[in-house]
């Protein structure tokens, strides 16, 4: 009607102001693929070591296909497939999967599987590795794994890079952890290059380029935030790593697992809220979290133009044609 006002919402207004990219990455789609298409192939149940990608949403439907989770390969019955998870597995793993006449499909991420292939390259030329990373993280558990005992360091903080003292300090090289924090790690590969200019590290760059992103893109936001609320799992690296970077930048920011886990209380005073998710984290959570926040607040909300991700991996022969 001509003059009429539009009703008003009787909800307090929040700007919604979501990242991009976010969520699911090339390798945690592949994972899940590799997982949902050996269930097909062999029929249930296939046996997965260890959560193939750390979100529990994503494991619980993996489940209710059929999937089997266990955190060790002697949890796995005789005559059953088992997948290795997208982190990455010790050497040893395949090779006893094999001794026991057991299928395996190796859901590794490519992208791990790069800094595997470059750990063994450096100490077969004879040099000791310090590995940027976290302790008991699978993918550093997986790494180490991939060659002798003793030959390589981890470094978790810039201190270990600062206190490190290696008995040759002419044969080093180093390598990371793909989920890590971009500006830390680059404040402790600096370190490393002044302390041992002869150390050798990596072509390009081992942090994957979904996590990079996914940093960048948080931080583009984070100053036109009040707070941001990241989805992802507690014991996922890169999940963890984004709340991290919206503090630094010195934005209120809490990493939940779903809407359900929001304390609506958490969100006072908030008027411009982002949203992120982590590589493992599926986008029907930002949905539901978006949905759930629409029910109290008058919600606007906007995505952030970011780069369009078009990384794509191959399947494993023994799934690619299931």
């Amino acid at each position: 009607m001509d003059g009429a006002t539009a009703p008003q919402s009787d909800k307090p207004p929040l700007d919604l102001l979501i990242a991009a990219p976010r969520g699911f990455c090339a390798g945690v789609d592949r994972a899940i693929r590799i997982v949902e298409l050996s269930i097909e192939k062999f029929g249930a149940p296939v046996y997965v070591r260890h959560e193939i990608v750390h979100n529990r949403h994503v494991v619980d439907a993996l489940k209710a296909k059929g999937a089997v989770f266990v955190e060790e390969l002697d949890d796995v019955p005789d005559g059953v497939p088992v997948v290795f998870s997208a982190h990455g597995v010790p050497k040893i793993v395949p090779h006893k999967a094999a001794e026991r006449g057991l299928d395996f499909i190796d859901a590794t991420c490519p992208l791990v599987s790069k800094v595997h292939r470059q750990a063994e390259r450096m100490v077969e030329a004879g040099r000791h590795i310090l590995f940027i990373g976290h302790r008991g993280h699978p993918e550093v558990i997986g790494t180490f794994g991939q060659t002798p005992p003793g030959t390589m360091t981890l470094i978790e903080t810039n201190a270990d890079a600062e206190a490190v003292n290696p008995s040759d300090p002419a044969s080093l090289a180093f390598l990371t952890q793909t989920t890590l924090s971009v500006d830390d790690t680059a404040q402790m590969v600096s370190t490393l290059r002044r302390r041992f200019p002869l150390i050798q590290g990596p072509r390009g760059e081992d942090i994957c380029y979904a996590t990079s992103n996914r940093q960048f893109a948080v931080k583009e936001i984070a100053a036109r935030c009040d707070a941001i609320l990241v989805l992802g799992a507690p014991n996922s690296s890169n999940s963890v790593r984004l709340a991290e970077v919206a503090e630094r930048v010195g934005t209120r920011a809490k990493l939940i697992e779903s809407a359900e886990d929001l304390d609506l209380a958490w969100l006072e005073g908030v008027r411009t809220l982002g949203i992120s998710a982590g590589a493992s984290a599926p986008e029907i959570l930002v949905r539901e979290l978006v949905d759930l926040l629409g029910r109290h607040f008058a919600v606007r909300e906007r995505e952030q133009e970011g780069p369009e991700e078009i990384m794509t991996f191959k399947l494993p022969r023994a799934v690619a044609a299931a």
